[in-house]
């Protein structure tokens, strides 16, 4: 079974860093976006099984995006990839239902057991 991602960061290379390890561990980009208002329109859209959201962006950050993709889908898996001293935003991201959080810049063997952990592969999408 295939496990879809949304990928959502302001910056083209982190969106595409994340990309790579997600696709070299056998998921498959579902889509991106560079703000929170993107991420939740593009959830709506997909529907992925998880998807990965920066806090800091222009526009419409993370919690936007995070809170917008929880009351569309309250059971939606998002993984919060940010810089470690964003401590208050990450708090609040987690108050609001982030399901899990990795700092940037990650390491990609623990993106991917963290991506892994939200969605084991048994539980992708057909």
């Amino acid at each position: 079974m295939t496990r879809r991602l949304l990928v959502t960061d302001d910056a083209i290379i982190i969106r595409e860093m994340i990309k790579d390890a997600a696709m070299e561990a056998g998921w498959d980009i579902a889509g991106e976006a560079s703000n929170g208002e993107e991420a939740v329109a593009k959830y709506l859209e997909l529907r992925p099984d998880a998807c990965t959201l920066d806090l800091v962006m222009p526009h419409y950050d993370g919690l936007h995006g995070l809170r917008g993709i929880l009351a569309a889908d309250p059971q939606a898996r998002v993984c919060v990839v940010s810089a470690l001293d964003q401590k208050h935003v990450l708090k609040e991201a987690f108050q609001i239902g982030a399901a899990d959080f990795i700092v940037k810049p990650f390491d990609r063997k623990f993106l991917i057991e963290t991506l892994d952990k939200l969605v084991p592969a048994a539980l992708g999408k057909v």
